[in-house]
């Protein structure tokens, strides 16, 4: 095939890997499937059943084959039974506990704990490692037992010497209502000497069942539909299993409870809940629903369906309960979020008698850690499960740590942790996890290395927690040595430990080490993906951050709501309008658009990119709408001086019963200070404590000493200053100074300016400031002072630069910028729009120019600055009917504000020029900040 050039497909590779492990060439086998890209759930199946089945010595199939298993998990491919078959025997292989813990753990995740094979199988691998009671506990939990469930467990208690137990244990199988098979009998036929009258009993009993076994099973026929149903169970193959029982039911073939219990199984591994509905009605027609398993199985079934009103419904009307209904109907109640009802379930359990075990205690402790109360709850939970016994279960004890650490009461998590006798990973890695997830990152590397000094070997859990507490700690070194660790021990392709340790570089700002590390994921989910593009934007790449977006919809996979926000986030820092707009029309596209957390996104992504239009029209159009979704609009309406707009939304806000937080205020009180508004600034400061009982914090003061400033209240603003309880920060100086500089008031800026040189040395901004104040005072001496003070402490002035987006392109200018490959064309601009806006009335602002020259040669330098540089190549490069957006990184200078002013006028352009304070919307020789900047 290769020599011919022909590529196989899916189906003949897999085939083709089937071949290679039968003729026990495992490596070919994997050389062929990491070759492979289009891989099915067939495909994983194949290589996992190749290690499973390997005997080579020079290969370590476990290791091998959990190596496939952890990518299996990363690629998005859904799990089956038949997935787990492989992976199951590989845990008997190895010998490895923590891997069979692990695998069972994923089997709870992904809602196949509760399969018969799945079951069955880790029954017996309990059982083969020694761990009876972890194997009995998984057996009684199971809501469906089928025949062979039942004969594993058996087995586990003969080949223990377990005698009596074994025959206690086929007692309750005889009266289950499931009929022992001849595996049964034979399991127990090596069992002769038993202590007691009552072993003896029990014996006969066995014998007396081998009889009936002989005499009538052969001949019954639902006998033998029932096992082929439980065959087409055991091979995945659910909708044959259906299949299989409509044939059953066409021929009118008696069903028991045995087709129940299997048929149930199969839907709910299905999860079709109208089918259920139907076989369920069968079930009442034939007056097996009342059986206690086969109700128990419908309310699994409806469960699993996330129909939990009729699993309710199947539970009260049931005239028995056992513990199995109990639990089932607990731990439904816990994963559908119905927290309250769980617990209410558990207090009902009690009050009629019945002892829980461990799946009630975990079910419910979970449905505990979400409550308000929960930690009243827990405490509760915890010493009934402590008085019954059960706290010395594994799964009760590490569910109680969880809890602890979720409710903040590390205390007693620890307690817990450090007075166990036999410490596993579960626990490990609950206590490392509570560390982190309560600021004590610290205490979760000692932890890790602890595990490290015992000899143990970490699992993939265990190094993503680690990493994650490198994370918090942004400890680059310490991440490093996990990384190597996990390079060590072959978990560095786990993709949840490659997810961690990605996070950790990125944290850390080694976007170096990320980038090589995600490129060493085999197959990137899109939690890898939004994560990479994430460090992008938070490490200033907002550039690469979207080039990565565009390779991730290349490999497939999906964006999430997540990878979205973060992505409208890119485009907002970049002020990329158009690519903006590409992005929400990805968002529309996947269905998006009524979550509130990309909503909120893209409404500040259209503000900051200068479109408040289409921000208000957008948050108009949401249903739902979160506090977070209200101060976005209001900020951006803040940010583009609309102060009666942002007013009169934070007025509806109010009498629509939204709750403002210190957010809402920040941008209420910006909406003020940018339009003068004394009076209403001072209302709502007063009513933020007064009526909402909101403490103003250091923001809400700069806000009111900003507006106080702009409307040249200054006395005013430095008293407010002095009056504050607390420190006053170096930008609400800087806003005083800026306000000084407007009002000319020389003194003031002085002493302003002082207090801002006091707290930043080195602030350029407040010697530019203090050398403006200076120069429109023509006071010479003073500017020359400021540079010399400049020269000395090695300030540097922060450079003044301008950029413009066309078609995609970011063009950016500085002062007298001659760089740009158009530099004729727009020099020739400029003086073609110096020329008309002069006849318009334009009289060029040398007030702050911080030359000592002829009026003539300041009025020139002022020609060239970035901004009008920006606007004029926007004026020979966009439609004449578009609108000119432009951004500066510092405050636009009043000469260049008049100038566009009349530049917006003479061309009829709308021009959007957004500087370091806010935005300025020009639109007919009128600028919507009302010339308060």
């Amino acid at each position: 095939m290769i020599t011919c050039g022909r590529n196989p497909d899916r189906f003949l590779t897999n085939n083709l890997i089937n071949m290679y492990a039968k003729c026990r060439s495992v490596a070919s086998a994997r050389h062929l499937f990491d070759r492979t890209i289009d891989r099915d759930l067939v495909t994983w199946n194949s290589i996992l059943a190749a290690y499973a089945h390997s005997t080579d010595p020079q290969i370590d199939n476990a290791q091998e084959g959990f190596g496939i298993f952890r990518l299996l998990r990363g690629s998005g491919v859904l799990t089956s039974r038949l997935t787990l078959a492989p992976v199951l025997k590989l845990c008997l292989l190895s010998g490895y506990v923590w891997a069979s813990e692990a695998v069972h753990g994923y089997t709870i995740k992904i809602g196949l704990d509760l399969d018969v094979f799945v079951s069955g199988a880790l029954v017996n691998i309990y059982a083969k490692f020694r761990r009876i009671m972890e194997a009995r506990a998984l057996f009684d939990g199971m809501p469906d037992r089928d025949v062979v469930l039942w004969n594993v467990m058996l087995k586990a208690y003969v080949e223990m010497g377990l005698y009596k137990e074994a025959l206690f244990l086929f007692s309750a199988f005889h009266h289950s209502g499931l009929h022992p098979d001849e595996i049964s009998v034979r399991v127990l036929n090596g069992i002769n000497n038993v202590s007691s009258d009552e072993g003896n009993s029990l014996i006969e009993q066995v014998k007396a069942c081998a009889t009936k076994l002989s005499l009538n099973h052969e001949d019954s026929e639902v006998f033998f539909w029932n096992k082929t149903l439980s065959e087409y169970l055991q091979a995945g193959e659910n909708w044959t299993a259906v299949e299989c029982f409509i044939n059953m039911i066409r021929a009118k073939v008696e069903c028991d409870t045995v087709t129940f219990l299997v048929i149930l199984s199969a839907i709910a591994d299905a999860n079709n809940l109208e089918l259920g509905q139907q076989v369920h009605g069968v079930a009442v027609k034939l007056g097996v629903d009342s059986a206690v398993s086969v109700a128990n199985s419908l309310i699994n079934m409806y469960s699993k369906a996330g129909s939990i009103c009729f699993a309710r419904k199947v539970f009260n009307s049931m005239k028995e309960l056992d513990l199995i209904s109990w639990n089932s109907m607990i731990s439904s109640c816990a994963q559908r979020s119905l927290e309250e009802e769980s617990v209410k379930l558990y207090i009902d359990l009690l009050r009629d008698g019945l002892r829980p075990d461990q799946f009630t205690i975990a079910s419910v402790l979970r449905a505990c850690s979400s409550l308000k109360e929960g930690l009243y709850l827990c405490k509760q939970v915890h010493v009934h499960a402590a008085k019954t016994g059960i706290i010395t279960d594994s799964f009760v004890y590490t569910a109680l740590i969880d809890v602890y650490c979720r409710s903040g009461n590390m205390e007693d998590a620890e307690f817990l942790f450090e007075n166990k006798g036999e410490i596993d990973f579960a626990s490990w890695n609950a206590m490392m996890f509570g560390y982190v997830m309560n600021n004590e990152s610290q205490k979760a590397l000692e932890l890790f290395s602890l595990i490290h000094e015992t000899g143990e070997k970490a699992d993939p859990i265990t190094l993503a927690t680690a990493a994650k507490a490198c994370c918090c700690l942004v400890g680059l070194e310490q991440g490093k040595q996990i990384h190597a660790y996990a390079i060590k021990t072959r978990f560095d392709i786990d993709l949840c430990v490659s997810s961690g340790i990605l996070d950790m570089y990125i944290k850390c700002g080694d976007m170096e080490s990320a980038h090589v590390v995600f490129t060493q994921i085999p197959v990137p989910d899109d939690i890898a993906w939004t994560t990479m593009i994430s460090g992008c934007v938070e490490n200033g790449d907002e550039d690469r951050a979207l080039s990565m977006y565009h390779q991730m919809r290349l490999s497939g996979v999906q964006p999430d709501e997540y990878t979205f926000a973060t992505l409208v986030k890119a485009t907002s820092c970049l002020t990329a309008l158009e690519q903006g707009r590409q992005v929400h029309a990805n968002v529309i596209k996947s269905d998006y658009t009524v979550d509130p957390f990309v909503g909120t996104s893209l409404i500040d992504m259209y503000a900051k990119c200068g479109n408040i239009g289409d921000a208000y029209l957008l948050f108009q159009r949401m249903n739902i709408r979160n506090i977070a979704l209200w101060n976005a609009m209001l900020v951006g309406l803040a940010q583009h001086g609309n102060a009666k707009e942002a007013l009169n939304l934070f007025e509806t806000m109010e009498s629509n019963g939204i709750e403002p937080d210190k957010v809402t205020f920040i941008g209420v009180l910006s909406a003020c200070s940018h339009s003068g508004l004394i009076s209403e600034a001072y209302k709502y400061f007063d009513s933020m404590r007064k009526n909402y009982g909101i403490k103003p914090e250091i923001e809400h003061y700069s806000c009111l000493v900003d507006v106080l400033g702009r409307a040249g209240h200054v006395q005013e603003a430095e008293k407010l200053i002095v009056s504050m309880p607390f420190e006053a920060s170096a930008s609400m100086y800087r806003a005083l100074l800026g306000a000084c500089r407007i009002q000319g008031n020389t003194d003031t800026g002085k002493r302003v300016a002082e207090q801002l040189l006091a707290l930043e040395p080195s602030d350029s901004a407040a010697y530019v400031l203090l050398s403006n104040i200076y120069a429109a005072a023509n006071q010479w001496d003073g500017v020359t002072d400021a540079r010399k003070t400049m020269e000395r402490k090695k300030v540097k002035k922060d450079p003044g630069f301008s950029w413009i987006d066309v078609k995609n392109r970011v063009h950016l200018f500085v002062v007298n910028d001659r760089d740009h490959p158009q530099t004729d064309l727009i020099y020739d601009k400029v003086e073609d729009v110096i020329k008309r806006i002069r006849e318009e009335g334009y009289v060029p602002d040398t007030d702050f120019m911080l030359l000592d020259v002829e009026e003539e040669e300041k009025e020139r330098a002022l020609y060239y600055h970035s901004e009008k540089l920006a606007i004029a190549y926007g004026l020979i490069s966009t439609p004449p009917s578009s609108t000119i957006r432009v951004i500066k990184n510092l405050r636009v200078c009043g000469d260049c504000h008049s100038a566009i002013k009349y530049i917006s006028k003479v061309y009829q352009r709308e021009i959007v020029l957004r500087d370091a304070n806010r935005f300025h919307r020009f639109r007919d020789g009128i600028c919507t900040c009302g010339d308060y900047w």
